[in-house]
């Protein structure tokens, strides 16, 4: 029975689902990752207009490190921005706007 209660106590028995593509989902997957939520706290606070608060830890900078990475070796192997630019684009910004964060400013 204790297993539907969050971390605040409260009752979470209503279940919510919905489709996505693969690159969706690896989007999502990513985002989640660096936010440093589960996947179901990310989704509730992004579709409830809440801000994500990134606070700093070994995992983090981890999967930060990692996306970097990833990222880097996307950019060497383009010759030239086709249809992944948005997404990657995209990663990019978020992956900005945490490391941002963890300097200190504020990150969304």
């Amino acid at each position: 029975m204790d297993k539907n209660l969050d971390q605040k106590g409260r009752w979470r028995d209503k279940i919510v689902s919905f489709r996505m593509s693969p690159k969706e989902a690896e989007q999502l997957d990513h985002f989640s990752r660096l936010s440093g939520l589960t996947k179901q706290d990310y989704l509730i606070k992004r579709s409830l207009q809440k801000d994500i608060v990134v606070n700093g830890n070994p995992r983090i900078y981890k999967a930060l490190h990692g996306m970097f990475n990833d990222v880097l070796v996307v950019l060497e192997g383009l010759d030239k921005i086709g249809e992944d630019k948005t997404e990657l684009l995209e990663l990019i910004a978020f992956m900005s706007s945490i490391m941002d964060g963890l300097k200190g400013g504020s990150s969304e």
